[in-house]
């Protein structure tokens, strides 16, 4: 089931998500540590994590504002807004950090460009939990009672007054919705530029998919592109699929191949990865010839299982049944912005 469209209702103020538990934050430390840069320190459950690097992708005026002549060159842009993320602060939900992160959105990075926000569907990790129970399992569900549908309302309001179509669908994390929409935007020649801190969408990056990231630290959004991904990881964005299907991703609940193989670490991992392009060439190389050090082709040729089973969890489906529509992008506009975000700042501070 698909829910979309423009309302004119009025809602009160939300706690959007739920809190994640102490092995988040632990599973998130080992994460940054792989990487010489810092995550935000504002990041969600689900948003694990991008960094901010010294290479360039920190927004300048000229391409905040769209002013420079070559991004008027440039193909039309649509974004795909995750909205989950931006409903925290820290491990705590927050009206603040929401409308914060979507008022600079509007004024500094999308403008008049159109804007597709996505939320999960009901029961949108069935299918990943089916494959792996552990999928999101360390995470809470919401205290009966205690939440209600009622905090996505009063989001998809705020959304809507300002000509944001809302999409989710039952049975669907938003990630798998961004993929697909996001595909059928780039067929149509548009490039697509996802909003979100959520480290699982470095796997879509191309030429004609970007990624507009909020930096805590530097209250702004910034952009990463494939440019950036070559110059943090020396590889290919699909690479970053393989590599975590070998090494698991703790926040998530999927488990890495040193859990039963310790010696198989991430320098050897990368190494193999990057040789053979993708975990699928990696496993298919494995099981015919010695790809590797003894413990390396032993675990890949006993453990080939295990690591599709990860890729069926980690990789973002792109076939969900969902259709952009015409009206979704077009111009956005942008006359309601101001007194509507104005109402919800008001309402917070009331």
């Amino acid at each position: 089931m698909t829910t979309v469209g423009f309302a004119q209702s009025n809602s009160s103020l939300f706690s959007f998500r739920n809190k994640a538990i102490d092995k988040t934050k632990a599973s998130r430390a080992k994460w940054v540590s792989s990487s010489s840069l810092p995550a935000p320190p504002f990041s969600s459950p689900s948003s694990e994590t991008f960094h901010r690097t010294d290479y360039g992708q920190v927004i300048h005026n000229d391409v905040l504002c769209g002013n420079n002549e070559e991004s008027r060159k440039k193909k039309k842009r649509v974004f795909f807004l995750d909205v989950s993320p931006l409903c925290y602060e820290g491990n705590k939900p927050s009206s603040q950090a929401f409308g914060h992160w979507l008022s600079l959105f509007f004024s500094q990075v999308s403008l008049t460009d159109p804007v597709i926000a996505v939320l999960d569907g009901e029961e949108g990790n069935k299918r990943r939990r089916e494959l792996l129970p552990s999928y999101k399992a360390h995470r809470r569900s919401p205290v009966p009672g205690r939440h209600s549908k009622r905090p996505q309302h009063f989001v998809d309001d705020v959304l809507k007054k300002c000509n944001v179509p809302v999409v989710r669908m039952e049975g669907h994390e938003a990630d798998d919705v961004v993929a697909t929409l996001m595909e059928q935007a780039v067929q149509r020649g548009y490039r697509a530029v996802i909003a979100s801190p959520d480290k699982d969408f470095k796997q879509l990056i191309s030429e004609n998919v970007q990624i507009v990231i909020p930096l805590a630290d530097l209250r702004r959004w910034s952009f990463y592109t494939l440019k950036h991904y070559h110059a943090q990881y020396k590889c290919d964005p699909q690479s970053d699929l393989s590599f975590r299907c070998i090494m698991g991703d703790e926040v998530d609940g999927v488990p890495g191949i040193q859990h039963v193989v310790p010696a198989f670490g991430k320098k050897t991992a990368m190494k193999l990865v990057r040789k053979h392009g993708s975990l699928e060439s990696l496993l298919s190389a494995a099981a015919v010839r010695t790809v590797g050090r003894p413990y390396a082709q032993e675990a890949l040729t006993k453990y080939a299982d295990f690591l599709r089973r990860n890729y069926q969890v980690l990789a973002l489906k792109r076939d969900v049944r969902v259709q952009i529509q015409d009206e979704w992008l077009v111009e956005r506009d942008t006359s309601n912005d101001s007194e509507v975000l104005s109402s919800f700042f008001s309402t917070l501070h009331g």
